[in-house]
């Protein structure tokens, strides 16, 4: 059984109760369960990856649960290189990864209205478990303060259980 993640579970009618102004794009998507969960609505969904092996797995889950799904092999880190087209995408989904460069990009690739949903981990992560690199954790405050000027829907900073795990999430629609 596919299993998306809670917060998408728990927000899943902003892409389903409304039009989004194009694609959803799923960020260093693994696997692609988010992604698909959104295509199994019958959502456009773009997954992207570095791994070519990981955007295989995607493909064959996509094809076992009977969607179409996009997949889109990108190397997100590459040095002096925005790699996400501007105004492109209805929603953007990031799980459990954390490249602080590409916020802006992030920022500008969501056109108005549209929907971000991200989680990821915090520096009290390192005492439950991985990661422990602080470039991959995010400090106190910080997802909030690069949206804090969109539509905030939804924040939380803390630890979450089962597994536990230290997370800061936020929902948010960009304005115009």
């Amino acid at each position: 059984m596919l299993k998306p993640a809670e917060l998408l579970l728990e927000y899943i009618s902003l892409f389903t109760d409304e039009t989004l102004p194009g694609p959803i794009l799923d960020m260093a998507s693994g696997d692609g369960h988010n992604g698909i969960f959104l295509a199994q609505r019958h959502l456009p969904v773009i997954c992207c990856d570095k791994s070519r092996d990981t955007l295989d797995r995607a493909r064959r889950l996509a094809a076992q649960y009977g969607v179409t799904i996009t997949l889109w092999q990108v190397d997100l880190e590459r040095e002096g290189i925005d790699p996400l087209p501007q105004e492109s995408y209805g929603g953007i989904l990031v799980f459990r990864y954390l490249h602080r460069p590409l916020i802006p990009s992030i920022r500008k690739a969501l056109r108005k209205g549209g929907i971000l949903i991200y989680e990821t981990f915090t520096v009290e992560q390192p005492k439950f478990g991985k990661p422990h690199n602080p470039d991959f954790l995010l400090k106190p405050g910080e997802l909030h303060q690069w949206f804090e000027d969109w539509n905030i829907i939804h924040a939380f900073e803390g630890i979450k259980d089962d597994p536990k795990r230290g997370v800061a999430q936020i929902v948010c629609r960009k304005t115009g």
